[in-house]
């Protein structure tokens, strides 16, 4: 005789043997008012438990909502795709540790903002080189990258200027295999790049080069020369930005065998 068996997490909540149409529609229904039930609770709850129009939730752990604040205007026919980034994959190197890690480069708030962690931006430590590694929850096509910097007036940091970037790596490159490596697009900034209220500069990528996009290394190979025309030897990066479409989600979930009951 058929078995009909309803799972719910991975647990068996019900089990209907042989062929009874109305014991089988019963545990339907029911399975269908509770994932109901559920959906609208999730439509009118954010991530930890505020409203999903509210601006104070989301941020990069929140693939259903945009991140709070945005650096720059958005292209015409894109969004804000910074939520796809899987913060627990981040990896950076050669930062100082007396400023914030990865995650505070795709923080919600603004750069500085009342109530923001103090020194909630990156720089460099040794010299003026960055390596940050990028995983997404879904794989995406990118157009435009958003690079925020606020380099202070005492001039101990500068902002970017040549940065490589690196497609579909499985981990964060050395810096000298990055160094001999061919980048899939190389970008020098120039100071006229950089919005002066926001202290952002508006990359738009050779968006054929970046379809289908699972991870992105960016490599801060130098840094702007300083007032005195030296190249400076730290640089600072307050929030990067993402903008583009979001292809199919990535699953990032362990598969866990389900064993038969005892007796079976």
């Amino acid at each position: 005789m058929p078995t009909f068996l309803v799972f719910k997490n991975a647990r068996e909540v019900s089990r209907v043997r042989g062929a009874d149409p109305a014991k089988l529609s019963d545990a339907v229904k029911k399975l269908a008012a509770e994932a109901n039930s559920t959906s609208s609770s999730s439509s009118t709850s954010g991530f930890g438990g505020s409203s999903s129009s509210s601006s104070s939730g989301g941020g990069a752990n929140n693939n259903n909502s945009p991140a709070s604040w945005i650096s720059a205007p958005m292209p015409k026919g894109y969004t804000d795709i910074t939520p796809s980034v899987d913060v627990r994959g981040l990896d950076l190197l050669n930062n100082d540790s007396d400023f914030s890690g990865a995650r505070a480069l795709f923080a919600d708030s603004a750069p500085g903002a009342a109530g923001a962690a103090a020194k909630d931006w990156v720089e460099s430590d040794t010299d003026a080189q960055l390596m940050l590694y990028v995983p997404f929850q879904a794989t995406l096509k990118i157009h435009t990258l958003h690079l925020t910097s606020l380099p202070g007036a005492d001039g101990s940091s500068s902002r970017p200027r040549t940065i490589h970037l690196y497609t579909n790596r499985a981990h964060v490159l050395g810096f000298e295999e990055a160094e001999a490596t061919a980048a899939t697009q190389t970008v020098r900034l120039a100071p006229a790049d950089w919005d002066a209220a926001s202290g952002t500069a508006s990359v738009e990528l050779r968006f054929v080069k970046f379809q289908n996009v699972s991870s992105l290394v960016l490599f801060v190979a130098d840094a702007e020369e300083g007032a005195d025309g030296e190249e400076a030897e730290r640089t600072r990066l307050d929030r990067v930005r993402f903008v583009g479409d979001t292809g199919e989600r990535r699953e990032m979930g362990k598969l866990e065998k389900i064993g038969d009951q005892q007796g079976e």
